[in-house]
């Protein structure tokens, strides 16, 4: 009995010495500000002393990206360690499920390593099959998770922060603590008094984040673990005025990003001393992968990214990818790859203009006001161009221009890296199974009747010949009227991702499709609703609007299986497809969305309906 209890004592010590070996890390989240928001970054609207101190301590990286520019696609980057668009997640409230066999969270792996985990703020990571919190020891309650844990025992805990929320800016902006008149705008914002007021409501909200985030590292300190806890402190992505959450350009996803780590893990400086600036380029999909380094904790093949500091770091990347596809009821299709200074930009759906209306965007005063602004004619072409359709390549100096308001695509002096860019996204999006080059709802039924996730279906080349439809989209968006023929002769394709693609060719050739009247006029009674939509919408543009107003009139009010695609298209056809929408709702059919009013209940505000 004597020997078993000193067994039991020698095997407690052994664990807590191995325990105290490995670091505590407390990762702190904020929502939705970008690097201009945070002063140790530069930024001037909001003051963040909190976040500059850790800063001093830390080590302050300087080119830190989000993958997603929207908090859900992130998260399931984050919790997976994979990307939203390898696995099928990326559209925002999707819920797509993928094989939880396969695919680990990085909590299980940390809870196996010996970590108590805690998260009982926001996890939303945008996948089926699996609760959310399942992952996590402590999941509700307590903020300050690691006291939940047993003791010596190490823990890993996130606090986020939700003070600088995109809602924080919506409602009355009177009254602000900052002063509006001292705001400095994006370039592509007017200077209108009420986008003044919304941003000094924005600059309160940030300074009451960083007033928890001096709060959480209080409590840490008043627990005795500061010196033996490493410190992350990120924005979950950009914004939060309206053009930087959700889109991928550098308000949207350039975010701050600051370490700080205790004198005892030296050995795990990214650079030679705290206070310096690390220049690495660092994705948000590197941070689980570098969370499980640091714990000595098992790394799956499965995860994406690359470990950027500590024992195990790996060698820095060239470029970071980010994507942008539905936003909730708002169709889109971006990809983004950039260096440290130049970003190329492929739109898959030019024909939406980047502004388009949504309801959650619109809550904040000065998204309205602007929209407004544009519509009586003030706007100029910067703060113009969001309202319109877009061009099909975008390429920045984000060093010379970090509002990404000049395209310098057809620039001779950037041809060689604009084909650098070009050809590293095709590698990248090849080697991530990019699934995005299908339609959202027609991937999801393509993995439905195949009784596979989406993550499944896009590893398997019969099922998804995704360098077929890389070049096909290339073809599309290329706008050389020279395809018409091949297009033409796409639209009898057995395949409906070739189809929708050689649709999409026709669509942005404009008066150019003419020729192909009859081929668009079949293409009315495809299987596919999303061919039926466009070549509906294309001819109309063309002046043959009467058996494509039919075929609209069909799928609206006797179904369709993607009703997102059919409502955005109404809108992106403005007039002539206000009678349909106005037989709708005068119908009695909502005019609601997630968030307040939907697609069609703006059409019906905006035309006094």
């Amino acid at each position: 009995m004597r020997l078993l209890v000193v067994l039991t004592l020698l095997s407690t010590a052994l664990w807590s010495v191995a325990a105290t070996e490995k670091p505590n890390i407390l990762w702190i989240t904020s929502e939705d500000n970008g690097i201009s928001w945070v002063s140790c970054y530069g930024g001037t609207n909001a003051k963040t002393p909190a976040i500059d101190q850790l800063a001093s301590e830390g080590f302050r990286y300087t080119h830190c990206f989000d993958n997603a520019a929207v908090c859900a696609p992130t998260r399931s980057c984050w919790i997976t360690g994979m990307y939203g668009i390898s696995n099928g997640t990326q559209p925002m409230r999707s819920r797509n499920r993928i094989p939880h066999d396969r695919i680990k969270y990085y909590p299980d792996l940390l809870r196996k390593a010996g970590y108590h985990t805690s998260n009982p703020g926001k996890t939303d990571y945008n996948i089926g099959g699996r609760d959310d919190k399942a992952c996590w020891d402590h999941k509700k309650g307590e903020l300050y998770g690691w006291r939940m844990r047993k003791p010596g025992q190490p823990f890993f805990t996130v606090v986020n922060i939700g003070d600088s929320h995109e809602s924080r800016a919506h409602g009355k902006v009177e009254g602000t603590r900052n002063d509006p008149a001292k705001m400095k705008l994006f370039s592509y914002h007017p200077d209108l008094p009420v986008i003044r007021k919304n941003y000094a409501k924005y600059a309160d909200a940030v300074e009451q984040m960083d007033s928890k985030v001096k709060k959480t590292l209080d409590a840490l300190k008043a627990d005795g673990l500061y010196e033996d806890t490493i410190i992350i402190y990120n924005s979950d992505h950009g914004g939060v005025m309206a053009r930087s959450k959700r889109f991928v350009y550098s308000s949207g996803i350039h975010c701050p990003l600051v370490v700080r780590i205790p004198e005892k893990y030296k050995h795990l400086y990214p650079a030679d001393k705290p206070g310096m600036t690390v220049d690495r380029i660092v994705s948000f999909v590197d941070m689980p992968k570098t969370w499980l380094s640091l714990a000595g904790a098992e790394i799956p093949d499965t995860f994406q990214g690359t470990v950027f500091f500590g024992k195990g770091m790996e060698p820095e990347p060239k470029y970071h990818l980010a994507f942008r596809e539905r936003a909730d009821e708002r169709l889109d299709h971006v990809r983004v790859i950039r260096g440290k200074r130049f970003s190329y930009h492929k739109n898959y759906m030019p024909f939406a203009p980047a502004g388009q209306h949504l309801a959650y965007l619109w809550k904040a005063p000065a998204t309205p006001a602007w929209e407004k602004h544009h519509r009586e004619g003030k706007t100029d072409e910067v703060t113009g161009r969001f309202f319109r359709p877009r061009v099909s390549e975008e390429f920045y100096d984000n060093k010379k221009d970090f509002d990404n308001v000049h395209n310098l695509i057809e620039k001779k002096e950037h041809q060689e890296k604009i084909a650098e860019l070009k050809k590293a996204l095709r590698k990248k999006q090849l080697e991530l199974f990019d699934s995005g080059l299908l339609p959202e709802r027609m991937r999801e039924r393509r993995a439905a009747q195949n009784n596979l996730t989406i993550y499944e279906m896009v590893r398997d080349k019969k099922l998804y010949p995704l360098e077929a439809y890389l070049d096909a989209a290339d073809l599309a968006l290329a706008r050389d009227k020279g395809n018409l023929d091949s297009f033409a002769k796409r639209l009898s394709d057995k395949d409906e991702g070739m189809r929708w693609w050689a649709i999409v060719g026709l669509h942005l050739l404009d008066e150019d499709a003419a020729p192909a009247i009859g081929a668009l006029e079949s293409a009315l009674k495809d299987e596919s609703h999303e061919v039926r939509i466009m070549a509906a919408w294309t001819l109309v543009k063309l002046g043959k609007p009467d058996s494509a107003m039919a075929c609209l009139d069909e799928l609206l009010f006797q179904g369709t299986h993607c009703k997102e695609m059919l409502h955005n298209a109404l809108d992106w056809m403005h007039e002539p497809a206000f009678p349909l929408v106005k037989k709708y709702i005068e119908q009695g059919k909502t005019r609601k969305g997630r968030y307040g009013i939907g697609i069609f209940g703006r059409i019906a505000e905006l035309n006094g309906w």
